[in-house]
């Protein structure tokens, strides 16, 4: 049998349970797999991050170093993110240069913190207009078992909990502080298979279905960021909807977060 006809098979079968609310691995559409959080697991790092949602890991580091602030903001700190998506996690990551897979998980996770005002910014200005901290998350990808974009935001979102601004390492200061942070975005990504739209796909449903839709909220509901990727499309009714579901389905991850918190 051909590799198309196992794929259309498989599609097939998938998108069946999806109309029936199910799912291969025993889930219903709108459930996200089981989620761990690790922290401190890098000494190097400012702050870090080992995050398993299902079968995909996710390790997050977390480096602060001085620059120049922007321009047009110069009382504000900065901040970086990079993705490595080494060829051990997956057979179909590349090894060389950051591909355009690598550059959109940066983009969608930066987007989701950046935009939901996460980090504060203005707390990590050292001299006005001359000297500030740049933020940079290093995602690293160890298994990709499907939903880098999720697990991905939850361990920046991780890391960042518990990283401390490196004020005696660089003379700032005569003692280490907590990285300051307002709030806790998360995202949850949605696919479509078929007429079915079902939440945190797993690799095998990734390959089958049409359309991706990441959406970003904060503790508070507040929609921060949304991503659309694939060639698919969904409704205008399939997007409210997500972004409704999204507001109640993200609990299981957000009580992961909490519980590092302490």
């Amino acid at each position: 049998m051909s590799n198309d006809s196992v794929s259309n098979l498989m599609r097939g079968h998938m998108e069946s349970l999806a109309k029936e609310g199910k799912r291969a691995d025993g889930r219903g559409i709108n459930e996200f797999r089981k989620v761990t959080i690790e922290t401190g697991m890098l000494n190097t790092a400012e702050g870090s991050a080992m995050v398993h949602l299902g079968n995909t890991k996710v390790l997050c580091g977390i480096k602060m170093l001085i620059g120049t602030p922007y321009g047009d903001s110069p009382g504000s700190g900065t901040m970086m993110t990079s993705t490595e998506l080494a060829p051990l996690a997956d057979q179909s990551f590349d090894p060389g240069p950051p591909r355009e897979q690598s550059i959109e998980l940066s983009r969608v996770v930066d987007r989701g913190i950046r935009e939901s005002r996460m980090i504060d910014f203005e707390g990590l200005c050292i001299e006005h207009g001359e000297k500030v901290w740049t933020v940079f998350i290093d995602l690293h990808i160890l298994d990709n078992g499907g939903n880098l974009f999720d697990c991905c935001t939850l361990a920046a979102a991780a890391a960042l909990s518990n990283a401390k601004i490196p004020n005696v390492q660089h003379g700032v200061a005569d003692k280490d502080v907590d990285l300051p942070i307002a709030c806790w975005p998360i995202s949850c990504t949605f696919g479509k298979l078929g007429d079915s739209v079902i939440l945190d796909p797993t690799s095998d449903e990734e390959e089958v279905m049409s359309a991706r839709f990441t959406v970003a909220h904060d503790e508070n509901g507040n929609l921060r960021a949304a991503q659309k990727g694939m060639n698919g499309a969904f409704t205008d009714a399939e997007i409210r909807e997500a972004v409704k579901t999204a507001r109640t389905s993200d609990k299981v991850l957000r009580e992961a977060l909490k519980g590092i918190q302490g």
